[in-house]
């Protein structure tokens, strides 16, 4: 791959979009089985990290922040993901329940936009994804102050090593630790056009179940 070498020479980046289309009368009226059907798609076509998205957050000083987690669980209830409640996502979380994720399949050319109010899972859902998550994951869970400063990366290593040896082969959920669940009340779905026209369809709540409508792109 050839990089560029200036600013200049990613101004004159361009890329055609030409491997599919998104009419209406292709979608399913409901986002989250269309959703489904892509993230299927993704998966199927070995798009690396096709279950990763991005998060979008705003904190107290209305600043946005995003970062990748992956998704772990949806349904009819939401997107379920997990992470650490104290890191700087779950303190905005706390302090504003609403957020965004996006989806970026490149190889298909599509993109997924959501976005909804966010509510902690059950304690008995995070304890069962917790414990069914390798070792070192966990224990990695309580050794990472996530989102704080630390000194160095010996300080993490210290941190694993010592609650290794207090936990051994079964450590407990944190309590700090657990899973978030995004209630979507808005998507949006992006294919690639040629020309730049994509095609852009949102989907929102309704009378009537889910409204449909074309953005331009």
């Amino acid at each position: 791959m050839n990089h560029p070498s200036s600013a200049a020479s990613i101004a004159d980046l361009h890329q055609s979009y030409e491997r599919s289309a998104l009419d209406e009368d292709a979608c399913d009226r409901d986002p989250l089985r269309q959703f489904g059907l892509w993230l299927t798609q993704a998966l199927d076509a070995g798009v690396a990290d096709a279950n990763a998205m991005t998060l979008a957050t705003v904190g107290s000083d209305l600043r946005p922040s995003t970062r990748v987690v992956l998704i772990k669980g949806y349904d009819e209830h939401g997107i379920v993901f997990f992470t650490n409640y104290d890191s700087r996502k779950g303190q905005e979380l706390a302090g504003n329940p609403y957020a965004a994720l996006q989806f970026h399949w490149v190889p298909l050319e599509r993109v997924v936009r959501i976005e909804g109010r966010v509510e902690q899972v059950s304690g008995a859902q995070s304890d069962e994804y917790f414990h069914s998550r390798p070792l070192d994951s966990r224990i990695g869970a309580w050794a990472s102050p996530q989102s704080q400063v630390i000194a160095d990366r010996a300080l993490l290593e210290q941190r694993v090593a010592h609650y290794g040896a207090q936990f051994g082969s079964a450590p407990p959920r944190p309590p700090h630790w657990g899973g978030y669940r995004l209630q979507p009340d808005r998507w949006e779905f992006w294919q690639g056009r040629r020309s730049r026209l994509h095609d852009r369809l949102r989907y929102l709540p309704g009378a009537q179940g889910w409204t449909l409508q074309r953005l331009a792109p």
